[in-house]
């Protein structure tokens, strides 16, 4: 990977990191495979949630391309992290999501556009993929409603919103 290309995704994945620390989120940065990958994790109980606890983390990692099966790939692995972690006991009022996200240089217009489609579900656990073009500040997620995990919308827009603006002025 060329330096320059790494720069603005090290700038981007650091301003992530601000970000994350600015709403409250326990930020830290782990080695995968050689990888540093930035992780921020908040819980947020709300009785509009039907009483339940929310586990939200946030999973960011450099790339120079993103590929749909990149995100696929990692959208997976970053699941399996936060099930590993907070979801022995999802669905007794507990809750998990993640935002997974590749940081680059080059998205492939399929990896965007898998990220938006929809949010990926497992029981009590939902992932919303992102993809980020720095050369354009582009952040490409599933903003939307979903009919699954509905209650949780609002919360999950506003925190993605923050994190990954969708587009950086």
């Amino acid at each position: 990977m060329d330096i320059t290309e790494t720069e603005p995704v090290q700038g981007y994945l650091t301003a992530t990191g601000e970000r994350l620390r600015a709403d409250g989120c326990e930020v830290r940065t782990e080695d995968w495979g050689g990888v540093a990958v930035l992780i921020g994790y908040r819980a947020d109980f709300k009785l509009q949630w039907m009483a339940t606890k929310l586990h939200l983390f946030t999973i960011a990692a450099p790339a120079t391309l993103v590929t749909a099966d990149a995100l696929q790939t990692f959208t997976a692995t970053a699941t399996d992290y936060v099930l590993a972690r907070k979801g022995q006991l999802r669905g007794l009022q507990n809750g998990v999501a993640v935002f997974p996200a590749l940081v680059g240089t080059q998205i492939e217009p399929a990896a965007s556009e898998w990220a938006q489609e929809g949010q990926r579900v497992k029981f009590a656990a939902v992932a919303r993929p992102v993809t980020v073009d720095v050369g354009t500040g582009t952040a490409s997620a599933y903003r939307g409603n979903p009919m699954l995990g509905f209650v949780y919308a609002a919360h999950l827009r506003s925190k993605l919103n923050a994190y990954f603006p969708a587009v950086r002025h």
